[in-house]
């Protein structure tokens, strides 16, 4: 690929890529918080309000990769502008919805912000130039990370004081403004350098309905009972059409997302960390935020009211960006592969803190910003890793699939706390401390398994290269 200089202004690039990024962060924040005041004010049950958060889910699981093999050819500029452009308008339709049924669809809409990372990387790797492209990528990554942080304690802000139609509007309100950036920063026309391949329609309906249908599975599993024909059938169908798509896969020319690439070590061990750790990630967020808002009635509930329970979140936003300028710095001292472990260590360390002192407001916040280095590091490295194994025209579509692998992740860890919970349930139909605290345990377990494995891989490549292999 010929390399396109930055154009005029190019300094502005990479914070208009981010600021563009940081919407995923921000319609991210209007998730569980906000489930019991659309509960109230629509009038539906907090099971069927929960749908506000599986919708918005599996419209990105579908999106995201179809956006990304997209993002990877001439018109990313145009890709990311007609993203927002629907993204905004689900924000003013669930803003404005009479109905529930009007709301999810905004919701629905707004699923495409999950597809916006991944074309923020491919327009930063076009661009930038190659000695910034590095620490462009990373920034990007972790900007989730650290926007969700901001995000939380701002939607808190606004559902304690007015209610959660007003979240939704500033939601549109931040869109509008990363439309203007875009159009006035990020570069116009297409990318001549990029070949217009045949685009996969037949991976990307067996890829899309066969993750849509295993996050519906893992989502509403806890709801159907996981022994259910409902849930079991929809586990089934989702292998089978997985299992398709991988064969249908390899037997296209120019598929969806290049599988061959996805084996090889690079991408592999970012691809199997980000479900590791976004599973581990959201048992322990949803879990912290459960404290935070539960009544001192609980024996371990803080009893913040939604106003303050939102900050709850900050440190998390404050320990991601921490992670990222510290390894803009450490660049050059600390190799990707080492990160990758870094953070986990760093997660299984958190998650252990919240499993043994949980009731104390004091560990929920440490435990936040711990969370909030682990993940930056790691996310960090991810779409770093994948970028130097993959032909730059299949960069899109890889991140892509990183970005949805740790949205599975995301949902696994939700459902599995879910479960745990619904097992544990008292009387005042909270859950009891043995179930919080089996759930922090299930976090620290499993991100302490990725840890030590990360740890013995990183062993076996040592020894294999001292011994020149």
């Amino acid at each position: 690929m010929t390399f396109l200089a930055e154009p005029t202004g190019g300094a502005k690039l990479v914070p208009a890529l981010t600021y563009a990024a940081l919407s995923t962060a921000v319609v991210s924040s209007l998730g569980m918080l906000l489930v019991p005041s659309v509960s109230l004010e629509m009038n539906v049950t907090i099971g069927t309000a929960q749908w506000m958060l599986t919708i918005n889910l599996l419209v990105g699981a579908i999106a995201t990769p179809i956006m990304g093999r997209f993002g990877d050819g001439p018109g990313k500029r145009r890709l990311l502008l007609w993203a927002l452009s629907i993204i905004l308008a689900g924000s003013v339709l669930a803003a404005l919805a009479p109905t529930f049924e009007l709301f999810l669809v905004g919701r629905a809409l707004q699923g495409l912000t999950y597809g916006i990372v991944p074309i923020a990387i491919s327009l930063a790797r076009r661009y930038v130039a190659p000695a910034r492209a590095q620490i462009a990528i990373s920034g990007l990554s972790v900007s989730v990370a650290t926007g969700l942080g901001i995000g939380y304690p701002l939607t808190g802000v606004i559902a304690g004081f007015l209610n959660f139609r007003f979240a939704f509007w500033f939601a549109a309100l931040f869109v509008v403004t990363a439309i203007i950036v875009v159009v006035l920063i990020v570069p116009a026309g297409p990318d001549h350098d990029v070949p217009r391949l045949p685009f996969d329609y037949r991976g990307a309906g067996l890829l899309g309905l066969g993750l849509g249908t295993l996050l519906l599975a893992v989502s509403e599993g806890p709801n159907w009972s996981w022994s259910s024909p409902w849930t079991i059938g929809a586990f089934a169908l989702a292998a089978a059409l997985l299992v398709a798509w991988v064969y249908s896969g390899l037997r296209t020319r120019h598929p969806l997302i290049n599988l061959r690439a996805l084996r090889r070590g690079d991408v592999l061990l970012a691809n199997l960390t980000a479900v590791g750790l976004g599973a581990t990630l959201y048992l322990g967020l949803s879990i912290s935020s459960l404290v935070a808002q539960a009544p001192d009635s609980t024996s371990y509930g803080i009893g913040l009211p939604v106003f303050w329970a939102g900050f709850v979140m900050l440190p998390l936003s404050v320990g991601s960006f921490s992670a990222n300028r510290l390894v803009r710095r450490f660049t050059h001292r600390v190799s990707l592969e080492a990160l990758l472990p870094i953070g986990a260590g760093l997660m299984t360390s958190a998650g252990i803190l919240l499993w043994l002192a949980h009731t104390e407001f004091w560990a929920i916040l440490t435990g936040m910003l711990v969370f909030g280095l682990g993940m930056g590091s790691s996310y960090a490295a991810m779409p770093v890793l994948i970028a130097r194994s993959v032909a730059a025209d299949e960069l899109g579509s890889s991140v892509s699939f990183n970005q949805v692998l740790r949205t599975v992740g995301s949902s696994i860890g939700t459902a599995v706390s879910g479960a745990v919970l619904a097992a544990h349930m008292t009387s005042d139909l909270y859950p009891s401390d043995a179930g919080i605290s089996m759930t922090f345990a299930i976090a620290a377990v499993l991100c302490g398994t990725l840890f030590t494995s990360l740890l013995i891989r990183a062993a076996i490549v040592r020894h294999g290269r001292s011994n020149g292999r």
